[in-house]
């Protein structure tokens, strides 16, 4: 159980909505069981006298020690009833909000007699001074003629569900909210507006502006391409060749932004492929990890031979694992192996056919 309060100051300015103060009282259960065994009823009976009792073994609930107390004659008023308490036996706390249920139990299943239980009617305020607990639980005679007493010994189980109460308090708010980063923002507000551009990258018929720090920092292979020993510092353009400027737009975009443009869905698979050989050729780790990804959730039977490929020629297990797996379907194999691009894939990926044989021979078991 919680409850919430707040509180609103009176001094805010006119026509102002103060932000209440927060805090949070949250209440906890904790409940456990004890069971003790009275062997020796009919001494314990004659020869404790008036006003003895029996105590437990100390057990813990909800962080407290606890003990039971059994009177077989607590007082001359009783003398025909078994009295039985609850009693807290910690002696660092003052008051525990505990409630409890003490049962007579079976022999047979240790479990607990319906007719012979009984339970505090509300929560209680234990204390070191004080217990709780039944002066006339049952009546000896009951207990003796039922088959609850056995051997001279009859157990009892005592329930116990401590509340707690914790009082949560809020973080304070902090003066100045500080937004998250937004590098990525700038950066890619200044590709797309080409300011300060030192380096013009021509990939086939299309030209793209760019940054050199932006591109090395991102890139090894930029870096080394830029600032390396066999650098093109000097060049104010520089041709990439083997890649579509559809795709090197899209790794562009990646570069400056850390995420990718939004791509039709017809061409995310298309993309994703061409994306990760470049990222690949590029050093670009996240970006390949990212096309990896998508390709996994897009093996089907007109991907998986191009997945598969890519994955040997790319070190790319996770998807490799993914083609297999969808390759394990007997049904899918079939139509795997009946495409156009199989023959390639066995004769370009020669690692794959281990692969495939073990597939092969699970089907055939």
């Amino acid at each position: 159980m919680a409850s919430n309060s707040s509180a609103t100051s009176t001094d805010a300015a006119a026509g102002d909505v103060p932000e209440p103060s927060r805090s949070s009282s949250v209440v906890k259960a904790m409940s456990g069981y004890h069971v003790l065994k009275m062997e020796g009823y009919a001494a314990g009976k004659k020869g404790l006298g008036v006003g003895k009792f029996i105590m437990s073994g100390g057990f813990d609930i909800g962080g407290h020690c606890w003990c039971i107390q059994y009177y077989p004659n607590q007082s001359s008023d009783d003398a025909d009833w078994i009295s039985i308490y609850l009693t807290l036996c910690s002696t660092t706390v003052d008051d525990v909000n505990a409630s409890y249920t003490f049962s007579l139990l079976d022999h047979d299943d240790e479990q607990p007699v319906p007719e012979h239980s009984m339970s505090s009617s509300s929560v209680r305020a234990f204390s070191r001074k004080n217990y709780w607990g039944f002066r006339q639980f049952m009546e000896m005679k009951a207990l003796e003629e039922s088959p609850y007493l056995r051997d001279d010994c009859f157990m009892l189980r005592c329930d116990v569900t401590v509340f707690k109460e914790t009082i949560i308090e809020p973080a304070p708010r902090p003066v100045v909210a500080v937004p998250p980063p937004d590098m990525h923002q700038h950066l890619g507000s200044l590709l797309s507006a080409g300011h300060g551009a030192d380096v013009t990258l021509q990939v086939g018929d299309e030209a793209f502006p760019a940054h050199r720090c932006v591109l090395a920092a991102r890139s090894p292979v930029f870096m080394a391409e830029l600032f390396g020993p066999m650098s093109q510092n000097n060049k104010e353009t520089i041709h990439v060749h083997d890649i579509e400027p559809r795709v090197f737009d899209a790794m562009l975009h990646f570069i400056y932004n850390d995420s990718l443009p939004k791509v039709d869905d017809d061409e995310v698979v298309a993309m994703a492929q061409h994306l990760l050989v470049a990222a690949d050729r590029y050093g670009l780790e996240r970006l390949k990890l990212i096309s990896e990804d998508t390709l996994c959730s897009h093996v089907d039977a007109s991907t998986a031979v191009t997945a598969l490929t890519l994955a040997e020629q790319h070190h790319c297990e996770g998807l490799k694992e993914a083609c297999f797996k969808f390759m394990a379907d007997s049904g899918n194999l079939k139509v795997v192996m009946e495409s156009d691009g199989y023959l390639h894939l066995t004769r370009s990926c020669s690692n794959v056919l281990n692969k495939l044989a073990s597939v092969f021979k699970k089907l055939a078991a």
